[in-house]
């Protein structure tokens, strides 16, 4: 029988050289480093450089992943996306470096992030701000810690507490019914709930303060700070919505700017890296640097995508070019859009007088209620989509958020303007001005109280029962509305009659609820104790 031989002879694409550009199976540091994929010191993009150079490399391939830098490549996904992205989608090799020792490219990438963003030190994530959430808790607190936060932090922030064991000490942020959603906290909230620990003789492990929130309002984080540093205790900034301010005159200052231990931003959301990625950014000493790694390391994949990675590269790289102008653009856009929309009759635009207990709101998040031409904002939302394709970030009982952003078109503002106007015209006439008597004049959580901490919930024996049985028992998972991802009911509160009625009214309004074991919400999980 006749052999074929593995190199086709007459295949140009598929013969490769087996000399000269080629890695070493056996090599030490030193090696690694001056592989021919790193990045030239004081490269303004040192993990892309190096990420285009080993895909430029002329080598045999025998690692992951399993579509061989695009020659297995799926061809649906190659048809919607091309091959380029597979050639960049490497694994570990050595010249790219490594996310949890990095001595190369990640390495320089990060410093010079931190050097942007004005941190010690700075990390790369491909698990979201979620992930870095969970990370900054995990590293502040141990099983029966307190930690102190406001009760309408993100989802991830519940899940941290089950992993890491900490009691949670909630803040009720403040809260507008007319638009019917919460703000920040305090300063004095922060100092009440310190007090408070202290009376029951504990002192908090961290406080945690969400800021700007999903609809950019700020709090004072400068005096949160303060606070919490005459105490010893370490803040942590959830600035996922945040991660360009500090970058314009005109936008709020940036957590780091305000002196938190710990912020942790999504770079993918207002800046431009790929979504997934996200910073870590640290400051101070009140943190212990090496249990963050040894939670990164615990929390995150061993293999990374080197896009994500070098997309965080390539977003701190294009914010550098023009630090304290490259928002502009943006923010007049923002600012116009927004003053022609406040002329608009029957609709209004979130200023901050409705929140004036905060510093600022980022100018860049434009919430529109339109409750005044009797729509909902999940009514209002869908008639925008369907009708005029426009598309917005978030969606609540009365109203609707748009992030203006570095790509955001001058054509599409003037989309988003026309199509108010029109909703304007249409629903206007019709006067149905008075408010829903289903309407909420507090938060669905405000008499929310615990019987289990949110670990001992989720291990906790659970049992199955009717909906409306479950008013009184103890809730046994998280159940939210998405977006925001802020829990109406997490594990270890009791059920409330006001809660669940908030969770089926926004359900039947069309609300997308997350976590709930039965998404018809016709059943509920309880702990069974």
């Amino acid at each position: 029988m006749h052999e074929r031989s593995i190199i086709e002879p007459g295949n140009k694409h598929d013969k490769r050289s087996t000399t000269g550009n080629t890695r070493t199976v056996a090599m030490d540091d030193d090696l690694i480093l001056d592989s021919p994929g790193i990045a030239p010191q004081g490269s303004p993009t040192p993990l892309v450089t190096a990420l285009k150079a080993s895909a430029g490399q002329d080598v045999a391939t025998f690692h992951f992943p399993g579509h061989n830098r695009g020659r297995a490549a799926p061809s649906s996904l190659a048809q919607l996306i091309g091959i380029r992205p597979f050639l960049h989608d490497l694994s570990t090799v050595p010249e790219l470096d490594n996310l949890f020792a990095p001595k190369g490219p990640i390495l320089e990438a990060q410093k010079q992030a931190a050097k942007l963003f004005g941190s010690s030190e700075t990390w790369f994530l491909i698990g979201g701000t979620t992930c870095e959430n969970q990370a900054a808790i995990l590293a502040t607190c141990s099983p029966g810690d307190s930690l102190i936060l406001p009760r309408n932090s993100h989802m991830s922030v519940f899940s941290a507490m089950i992993l890491s064991g900490a009691l949670p000490k909630y803040i009720i942020p403040e809260y507008d019914s007319s638009w019917d959603f919460a703000g920040g906290i305090t300063t004095s909230q922060v100092q009440c709930a310190i007090k408070e620990l202290e009376n029951e003789g504990r002192k908090a492990a961290a406080v945690f303060v969400t800021s700007p929130t999903y609809h950019g309002i700020c709090s004072n984080l400068s005096k949160i700070s303060q606070l919490c540093h005459s105490q010893k205790i370490p803040l942590i900034v959830d600035e996922a919505h945040g991660a360009h301010l500090g970058f314009h005159p005109q936008l709020p200052a940036s957590a780091l700017q305000q002196g938190p231990d710990l912020a942790v931003q999504s770079t993918h959301k207002v800046l431009s890296s790929l979504t997934q990625s996200s910073m870590l950014h640290m400051s101070g000493t009140l943190v212990d640097r090496e249990r963050i790694c040894k939670c990164l390391q615990t929390l995150q994949s061993t293999s990374p995508s080197y896009l994500l990675l070098a997309s965080l590269d390539a977003a701190r790289a294009q914010l550098s070019e023009n630090p304290e102008m490259i928002f502009s653009q943006a923010w007049e856009l923002a600012a116009e859009v927004r003053n022609l929309i406040k002329e608009i009759p029957g609709i209004s635009v979130l200023e901050y007088q409705s929140f004036s207990s905060f510093p600022m709101i980022d100018p860049l998040r434009l919430t529109i209620s339109l409750w005044q031409l009797g729509l909902s904002g999940y009514e209002a939302n869908k008639i925008l989509s369907r009708d005029y394709g426009v598309i917005c970030e978030l969606v609540d009982t009365r109203s609707i958020a748009y992030v203006i952003n570095l790509g955001t078109s001058r054509e599409h503002a003037q989309r988003l303007v026309s199509a108010m106007k029109d909703l304007s015209a249409t629903f206007l006439p019709v006067q149905r001005v008075e408010e829903s008597a289903e309407s909420t004049n507090c938060l669905p959580f405000v008499d929310s109280k615990i019987c289990l901490s949110p670990r001992e919930a989720f291990f906790a024996r659970k049992k199955r029962v009717n909906i409306r049985h479950s008013i009184g028992e103890i809730c046994g998972e998280l159940i939210c509305p998405y977006p925001p991802g802020i829990p109406v009911i997490i594990p270890g509160e009791i059920v409330t009659e006001r809660a669940l009625d908030y969770l089926l009214r926004v359900k039947m309004e069309g609300a997308v609820i997350s976590g709930a074991s039965d998404p018809l919400l016709s059943s509920m999980i309880v702990c069974g104790v």
